[in-house]
C-alpha cells in the first residue's frame, strides 16, 4: 500500500449515505462526494490508501445543480460529483468511523 499524502483527503470530500447507497452497499459497493476535478485513478488510490481495501472498479458521474428560487431571485445549486467504488469481495469499508 502507498503512503497516505494530504490530497487523498482533498480527493474524497464525503460519503453518501442515502436510501439508494445503503442498498448497493449489499452489492460491496459505497458511493462518495469527491472533489469535481477528480478523476477515477484518483479515487481509486485514495479509497486504497485511507480504507486500507483493494478497489475493483470506479464509476463517476456529475449531479448538475437545480435551479431555485428564493425570495423572488433566482439561483443555483452547485454540481456534485459522485463515485460508486466497488470493493473487491470479502472486503468491506465501515463509513461510520471517519477517517
Amino acid at each position: 500500500m502507498a503512503e497516505v499524502k494530504p490530497h487523498h483527503y482533498d480527493v474524497i470530500r464525503r460519503p453518501l449515505i442515502t436510501e439508494k447507497s445503503t442498498l448497493v452497499a449489499e452489492q460491496n459497493k459505497i458511493i462518495f462526494e469527491v472533489a469535481p476535478d477528480a478523476d477515477k485513478k484518483a479515487i481509486k488510490e485514495a479509497v486504497e490508501v485511507l480504507f486500507k481495501v483493494s478497489v475493483t472498479k470506479v464509476n463517476t458521474l456529475t449531479q448538475k445543480g437545480k435551479t431555485k428560487r428564493f425570495r423572488g431571485f433566482e439561483g443555483r445549486r452547485s454540481d456534485v460529483k459522485k463515485a460508486i467504488v466497488t470493493l473487491a469481495e470479502g472486503q468491506s469499508v465501515d463509513i461510520s468511523t471517519g477517517l
